[in-house]
């Protein structure tokens, strides 16, 4: 996973698609923590996800990780919301 680690940090954009599929566990967290801190300082991050980023907390297993990766995503974003009937 370290090249794939790699990749993720050095992209200009950086697109997480459907976060919260399936829950963020306990291996997945950290990863994404990681690769987030570390790619905002390299590039820009979108991240789209069907959960409101209101409930994106409860989708973590732990919440030290939850805290301060969504302490990150906010710090520097612009939240764009769709609601409505999805496609």
């Amino acid at each position: 996973m370290p090249k794939l680690r790699r990749q993720f940090i050095r992209a200009e954009l950086l697109i997480i698609d459907d976060l919260g599929i399936g829950g963020i566990g306990a291996q997945l967290g950290p990863f994404l923590l990681d690769v987030i801190d570390q790619q905002s300082q390299n590039g820009s991050l979108l991240i789209a996800s069907q959960y409101p980023m209101g409930k994106w907390y409860d989708l973590f297993s732990d919440l030290a990780i939850a805290d301060a990766m969504l302490d990150r995503i906010a710090h520097k974003s612009h939240i764009i919301e769709l609601t409505g009937i999805g496609i």
